[in-house]
């Protein structure tokens, strides 16, 4: 089993940087593809970025692409997203997730998740 907890979320002007960092409990985390994903309000939970287990592959949503890096520390159990240029639509929850194997996006596919950090973008 694993337990995630995000933290770093908050409130930032539009063109501002924020790194949000995901930590896991249990010893399974450096085997896992782990992932962000955003949720605005009225709107459905997408997908931002993942990383494998051993940081060899990142995916990155185009919304995401040259302004976003997701990168992991296996030996602090931690996942980070570092966000620059931030926009007001970037505005929402950010999820922590995790799975076993690469290439999916979709958020059902996700096993573990963690309770969200908000960040919010004003213009």
């Amino acid at each position: 089993q694993v337990q995630l907890v995000e933290s770093g979320g908050g409130l930032v002007q539009a063109g501002g940087s924020l790194r949000l960092s995901c930590t896991a409990s249990g010893r399974t985390f450096s085997n896992k593809v782990m992932a962000w994903f955003r949720q605005a309000p009225g709107k459905e939970r997408e997908f931002v970025a993942a990383i494998s287990p051993l940081a060899v592959m990142t995916d990155y949503a185009d919304s995401a692409k040259g302004r976003f890096t997701i990168s992991r520390d296996n030996a602090k159990n931690t996942v980070y997203l570092q966000m620059n240029s931030l926009k007001p639509e970037d505005t929402a929850v950010y999820y922590c997730a995790g799975r076993t194997t690469w290439g999916q996006r979709n958020s059902d596919d996700y096993d573990y998740w963690g309770q969200g950090t908000q960040v919010t973008v004003s213009s």
